[in-house]
């Protein structure tokens, strides 16, 4: 009776979950609806608005730290397990590290391609709080490279994290997440409580994410305002690259390597995958999906030890969609706001970027977060641009979830191929339709291998939806 009562009340907590996504969905809908209507009708009104974005991009800015600081801890958590698992870990690590870079490097290339917010020069009409911020940090701050070395020491560990300083942040997070690393089991306790202290922190900015419809009610009505139609271009611009680049890297990019190393073709294995992708659309989450991708990729013949390591551990280190959206983003915000990023600080970013997100796979706003730590990292002043994404951010979220998605389940095929840990006999047949997936043998739990499980748990408890 007790086996059965998990499963009767999992679907339940998961509808509430997807109703609550939903109605939050429907309200930044109708909020920038709203804001492109009153930007259009009474522009002055529109402009005096920009305080609500404003309001939004501060209670963000107040979350940086924690989740910068909690995310970077755990993920090196998650790298030590992994590791414990030789080859397999080694390889997935290695291979996600690779992916992630290349998904960031398409960002940039593509942003600077398309220039989506070259022309809208919103310098006076939305630069506030983020001005302020760069008057602050640079005031009585030393010059030079002996002076930017100077700034990452926090003055305590505590103030790292109360400081605003996102590189000071990062910095102490690295250090405390190797030095629990070489604790060995003595840190696995202290390691536990930062998990709880991340549940915490992911709780206070899913709240603040209700706040989203109304910072993208002021932003969207403070851009339009100035700009007017211009602004709506721009935006649509930035989806519509966004949604191609997606498709260019998972079917082109991805698809080109399932097939030279695996030998299928990635439209026939996307397709054994479809009941998964209606799920994420319905979610807008790629973690809804995770225990039914570990089981479909033991049905295809991967091996349960590949499974159930590459596909928890990607869902941390293998955001190729995230990774695309924080660099075209960041370079969206910067051109729109008249102020492009130079070759150097996209260099810079692009390797911020790379610590930052990994692990970043928290509740919906961890992207926005990561996107704001970069930029206040790099150009404080453009902090106040991330209410300009606001506006579009949940409808690119479907995007980043299935490519997020895409990239682990191809990831997986791979590994399992070079460590010849794949049936290809079983893998024919089920992607002929001879061997359909049962789906009343699928359970939410027992698809991780024996020796693999607690990282796999683990996982499953410090991560959320990836949907940055």
């Amino acid at each position: 009776m007790a086996s059965t009562t998990p499963a009767g009340d999992a679907p339940v907590l998961a509808k509430k979950k997807r109703d609550k996504t939903h109605w939050l969905y429907i309200a930044v809908i109708i909020a920038v609806v709203a804001g492109i209507v009153v930007g259009l009708v009474a522009p002055d009104f529109g402009k005096e608005l920009k305080w609500l974005g404003t309001l939004f991009v501060n209670l963000i800015k107040m979350i940086i730290a924690p989740v910068i600081f909690c995310t970077i801890v755990l993920g090196i958590g998650a790298i030590r397990k992994a590791a414990q698992v030789g080859r397999i870990g080694g390889l997935a690590l290695g291979y996600f590290i690779a992916m992630s870079t290349v998904a960031l490097f398409i960002g940039l290339l593509v942003g600077n391609i398309l220039h989506p917010g070259d022309g809208l020069q919103l310098t006076d009409e939305v630069r506030g709080a983020g001005a302020d911020l760069l008057s602050e940090s640079t005031e009585g701050a030393p010059e030079g490279t002996t002076g930017f070395l100077l700034s990452l020491i926090p003055t305590t560990l505590v103030s790292a994290l109360t400081s605003g300083s996102v590189l000071q942040a990062l910095l102490v997070a690295l250090l405390v997440g190797f030095a629990l690393q070489a604790m060995g089991r003595a840190g696995a306790p202290i390691l536990t409580g930062i998990g709880h202290l991340q549940k915490l922190v992911f709780r206070i900015l899913a709240m603040i994410m209700w706040v989203a419809p109304i910072g993208a009610f002021g932003a969207i009505a403070a851009v339009v305002g100035a700009t007017g139609v211009k602004a709506l271009t721009s935006l649509g611009i930035l989806m519509l690259g966004f949604y191609l680049t997606c498709a260019v890297f998972v079917f082109l990019f991805l698809g080109t390597i399932l097939r030279a190393v695996v030998g299928i073709n990635v439209f026939s294995f996307l397709k054994y995958l479809g009941r998964e992708y209606l799920l994420i659309v319905s979610s807008s989450s790629s973690e809804t999906a995770l225990p039914r991708l570990i089981a479909k990729m033991e049905h295809i013949g991967v091996s349960k030890p590949v499974a159930g390591i590459v596909v928890p551990t990607g869902y941390s280190f293998n955001l190729d969609g995230t990774a695309i959206y924080l660099t075209m983003a960041s370079l969206f915000i910067a051109e729109a706001l008249g102020d492009p990023l130079s070759v150097g600080e996209q260099i810079g970013l692009l390797v911020f970027m790379i610590v930052a997100s990994k692990g970043a796979a928290g509740v919906s706003g961890a992207g926005l977060a990561t996107l704001a730590g970069g930029l206040q990292s790099h150009r404080p002043e453009l902090l106040d641009g991330v209410g300009l994404i606001v506006g579009i951010d949940r409808f690119m979220s479907e995007a980043r979830a299935v490519t997020n998605f895409s990239g682990n389940a191809i990831a997986t095929m791979l590994v399992a191929t070079w460590t010849k840990e794949l049936d290809r006999e079983q893998m024919k047949a089920v992607l002929a339709g001879e061997r359909p997936f049962d789906e009343t043998t699928m359970l939410d739990d027992g698809h991780a291998a024996p020796d693999v499980e607690d990282a796999g748990d683990q996982r499953r408890e410090f991560a959320g939806a990836a949907t940055r």
